[in-house]
């Protein structure tokens, strides 16, 4: 790794090999390599670039906090890694400004650092020193379906593989296909993002009280899951109290929680970036009888998964089941949604996975693999104008056994009476 910089930093960066933090063992990145160069070799792709956050983390432990996405032309987003199909070592590429996260924060073995002169732009770069490797033959793919560059950068990364007489393809889904499947180390961070999720719950309603600003909330839970550990999730969890619980994604405000409101809580416990989602409803003061009894209702969804829960379950016969006993309960026309999302790494600016399913999407093959992870949302419109009931939990599917991550009471807790 060469790089041309300040004598201060040059003697920091000798020594920053001995501050590794890298979230997993050298085996765990060595595991999920084989696994995408199998995939790779299934779709006929000889090289995979990765650009997204969650990607060049699943392959090297890489995380930061600042990755060009949203900036000015003078900053494009142009670090990634690359993957050969025929290679056991990646290639990460990254920028000057990031030499030293990139030699503490990351498993790779072979970085390297974009010239200072070019450091704007490393494409020119990269593709000349994939051509000195003999990695320009063949099909690339890149991450199409993401943010990451933004479309113009994406079309730059085209043009260059295209001009050295690649095919370019989307290979966006070898990596989530990949990361759908957890590892033993992965599904123990759910683990404990559900432990750190209850924390935050709890959190959430002790701060909940009249006159208190729903950014108060927000920071009261905020504050109690990173003391417990927890990282920022990478959507900005809402709070909303009040006729605002009638909608489902509302930032935090600096409304007052009043007497008679419902304050609706959704967030995510996170650990080495993976994300266990729980959202809870409470009111303050004595809710309505019609109000209770809808959530009630609503929430008997999950003792319908509880006892179908199992590695291996069918998506679209739970889900029958679900929406049957939401008709025969007569809530099933008050549905904002039932269904759920894969979740695990996640980056900002969005936690919800590649797999997402409800009724109007799954397949009749669809299940829970084992070693998986989903949310699942039971979400209804309540009467009176009284806001959604919104509750969510996280199912683990391990090897043999599956259960839900966080044990938060669902009943819709009421507070200040």
């Amino acid at each position: 790794m060469v790089i041309v910089m300040k004598a201060n930093f040059e003697a920091a960066l000798a020594v920053a090999p001995q501050h590794k933090e890298v979230p997993f063992p050298e085996a765990e990145y060595e595991a999920r390599l084989n696994h995408i160069r199998r995939l790779m070799v299934d779709c006929e792709i000889e090289l995979l670039f990765l650009t997204s956050p969650e990607s060049m983390y699943y392959v090297s432990g890489f995380q930061c906090e600042w990755y060009q996405a949203q900036s000015g032309r003078s900053f494009p987003p142009t670090s990634g890694i690359a993957v050969h199909v025929n290679h056991d070592n990646t290639i990460h590429f990254e920028t000057p400004s990031e030499a030293m996260l990139v030699a503490i924060g990351t498993a790779s073995k072979d970085v390297r650092i974009f010239p200072i002169e070019s450091r704007r732009d490393g494409i020119p770069f990269i593709l000349k020193e994939l051509k000195a490797e003999g990695w320009l033959k063949g099909s690339v793919g890149l991450e199409l379906y993401n943010y990451r560059p933004n479309p113009v950068v994406s079309e730059q990364y085209r043009a260059g593989f295209e001009s050295s007489g690649m095919n370019v393809v989307d290979g966006t889904n070898i990596v989530r296909e990949v990361r759908r499947k957890k590892s033993v180390l992965e599904m123990d961070c759910l683990v404990e993002a559900g432990r750190i999720a209850d924390i935050g719950m709890a959190a959430a309603r002790d701060a909940i009280q009249p006159g208190v600003m729903e950014l108060e909330v927000f920071a009261a839970f905020t504050s109690a899951m990173a003391k417990a550990g927890g990282e920022f999730p990478a959507i900005l969890p809402p709070v909303m109290s009040g006729f605002r619980t009638n909608c489902l994604h509302p930032l935090a405000s600096r409304k007052p929680i009043q007497m008679g409101d419902r304050v609706n809580v959704d967030l995510c416990g996170v650990y080495n970036r993976y994300h266990c989602n729980i959202a809870r409803g409470f009111w303050v003061g004595e809710p309505p009888a019609e109000v209770v009894v809808l959530h009630e209702k609503s929430i008997q969804a999950f003792e319908i998964i509880q006892s179908q829960l199992k590695p291996g379950l069918n998506v679209k016969i739970l889900l029958e089941s679900i929406r049957d006993y939401y008709v025969d309960s007569g809530i099933y026309d008050d549905c904002y949604w039932s269904g759920g999302y894969e979740l695990g790494i996640a980056f900002p600016p969005d936690w919800v996975g590649a797999y997402i399913y409800d009724l109007s999407m799954t397949k009749e093959t669809d299940i829970f693999a084992p070693m998986s992870v989903v949310n699942h949302e039971c979400n209804f419109f309540a009467p009176n104008n009284a806001g959604l009931s919104a509750t969510i939990e996280t199912l683990l599917f391990h090897a043999d056994y599956a259960h839900f991550a966080c044990s938060t009471p669902r009943q819709l807790q009421v507070l200040c009476v």
